[in-house]
């Protein structure tokens, strides 16, 4: 195979995996893999923190140095202080709430558009807008809540370090070449997610959604893109990606039927099917696509819903219909934003 570098010059269509691809197929595998047993094991709640970080980490950024490591675990604590605020002191006063979360998404866009601080950024909108949706519940444990989102962080971040020593790169890997934006580009961006990922956090609250989690993720995944075009194209990749994980993961039910019980073999046919959307992500190299749209759609249903007395069927059903209902209004809300934003020349993109 050959050994060039991943993402120096590949080819967009490439169709075959290069050493450091495959490598990264099972750090990806393997990683999300280990989140999800040892949260199993450990019978944790909110088991999608364990199964998704490590997924996001491992899969959205090829490489591990302490600048990544800082980002993501920094951003785990000051998430829960800035949740355990604004819930505490405006839980009371709704309009009040809604004003400082659109201040904090604020914050987030407008560092994933300046760039250098993306991940803070983006894994901050991710799980900012899941901290204040369960948070907002009065019978919600928010010191359960906050405590399984620091723990997964920092398991995320030690099983990625685990997945590098074990499975490293072979070649070194060039950095992303860097796009110099306009102020208004940047404006643009900023704008057009902060009020978009707050229209779906009121959405979700208003409609009392708590059970539909793989839907308000894929509204705020699409927004990585950083604007309408960018957006469009995501949410329709991932939605046929969610459709294949849902599909996988009840073949994985109806073959494994009553023999769930047996945690090994459930282990073993989700890393292949694990394997499977990373090879898919990894060959795309778009981000948030099919591969792993269907990576993150495992990670759900398997973290949260798989055991022998309930029905993935329903579950995979229902957060298909879900996600593609919450993906169309938002595409719709950041098309009316583009033009709206697009009318004015200190946003113009």
């Amino acid at each position: 195979m050959s050994t060039k570098a991943a993402g120096a010059g590949d080819d967009p269509g490439q169709a075959t995996l290069d050493e450091n691809d495959l490598r990264q197929c099972l750090r990806v595998a393997c990683g999300a893999a280990l989140g999800f047993v040892i949260s199993q094991l450990m019978d944790w709640n909110y088991g999608v923190f364990f199964t998704v970080f490590p997924m996001f980490l491992l899969g959205i950024l090829p490489v591990l140095n302490g600048h990544v490591v800082r980002q993501f675990l920094g951003n785990a604590v000051v998430n829960c202080v800035e949740v355990s605020l604004v819930v505490g002191l405006t839980q009371h006063l709704p309009p009040v709430m809604l004003g400082f979360a659109f201040g904090l998404f604020y914050t987030r866009f407008r560092l994933m558009a300046r760039g250098p601080f993306f991940l803070f950024g983006a894994n901050g909108v991710l799980t900012l807008s899941i901290l204040l949706h369960f948070a907002s519940y009065p019978e919600v444990d928010l010191a359960d809540l906050f405590t399984s989102n620091v723990v997964a962080s920092v398991l995320a971040v030690a099983i990625a370090g685990l997945m590098h020593v074990l499975f490293p790169d072979v070649a070194p890997r060039r950095p992303p070449p860097k796009s110099a934006k306009t102020p208004a580009r940047i404006r643009h961006e900023t704008l057009i997610g902060t009020v978009t990922v707050t229209l779906s956090f009121v959405v979700f609250q208003v409609f009392d959604l708590r059970d539909s989690l793989s839907a308000q993720m894929s509204t705020v995944l699409i927004l990585f893109a950083l604007g309408y075009p960018g957006a469009k194209l995501s949410a329709r990749k991932r939605v046929v990606g969610t459709l294949l994980g849902c599909n996988l993961a009840v073949f994985v039910q109806l073959l494994l039927y009553t023999q769930s019980q047996h945690f090994l073999l459930v282990v073993l046919v989700y890393w292949a099917g694990l394997m499977l959307f990373a090879r898919a992500h990894i060959l795309e190299r778009a981000g948030s696509g099919v591969g792993f749209g269907g990576l993150t759609t495992l990670g759900i249903l398997f973290g949260q819903y798989l055991s022998p007395h309930q029905d993935l069927v329903y579950s995979a059903a229902y957060r298909f219909t879900s996600m593609c209902v919450a993906m169309a209004l938002t595409v719709l809300v950041m098309a009316l934003l583009d033009r709206l934003l697009n009318a004015w020349a200190p946003t113009r993109a």
